[in-house]
């Protein structure tokens, strides 16, 4: 005689109680988990650090300003690379206020 529908499912329900209950708490929930997923999330952070942008405002010359932008359409990285190029070559070759 084979067995009804519903008395496979309860079979299959009692066969997973049974299997819960001897399973052990996943690592995710144990004591280590806060550590790990810590440790993880740092190590996540420093491969994913970008360099940090500070936003400046200041006032040029409207000509100035337009060579810059004509000068930015061929540089890959725009306005800012354009502006963080001139800055950095103008500190270059500045002498040092003492």
């Amino acid at each position: 005689m084979s067995a009804k529908k519903t008395d496979l499912v309860k079979h299959l329900a009692r066969k997973l109680d049974g299997k819960m209950k001897t399973a052990g708490v996943p690592p995710r929930f144990a004591q280590g988990s806060a550590d790990a997923a810590a440790a993880a999330k740092r190590t996540e952070r420093a491969e994913n650090a970008a360099p940090k942008l500070v936003s400046v405002a200041c006032r040029l010359p409207a000509e100035l300003v337009n060579q810059m932008r004509e000068r930015a359409l061929t540089q890959d990285g725009g306005v800012n690379a354009v502006i963080a190029l001139a800055l950095a070559q103008w500190l270059e070759t500045a002498a040092p206020a003492t």
